[in-house]
């Protein structure tokens, strides 16, 4: 199974996500923001299902897609911890060069 951070890491799978979330589309309504083929869209909608960022419901002929709260929250959740973890490092090697600087 893909991780959630290589998965959102492709820029036609992060516009895939900020188009679902003006709402549930299709296939043929999210490739027209594309140059890749229909074909080439739903293999990225896969590995978003896949990670559990969107889900698909099949009416008739049609799959229609749309963003899962909860994956919507974990990838959230990722990037705040991530940044906080980020924050946290720079700081403390903001106060050590300080701290050395001081030494000279």
């Amino acid at each position: 199974m893909a991780d959630l951070w290589e998965v959102i890491s492709d820029p036609n799978r992060r516009q895939l996500v900020q188009l679902l979330g003006q709402g549930e589309k299709t296939v043929t309504e999210l490739s027209v923001h594309f140059p890749v083929s229909r074909s080439a869209i739903s293999q990225h909608l896969l590995f978003l299902v896949e990670v559990g960022l969107i889900r698909a419901r099949k009416e008739g002929r049609n799959r229609y897609y749309s963003l899962k709260p909860e994956g919507v929250s974990k990838l959230q959740g990722m990037f705040e911890r991530f940044w906080t973890n980020e924050l946290d490092l720079l700081v403390t090697e903001a106060k050590e060069i300080h701290h050395n600087k001081g030494e000279m």
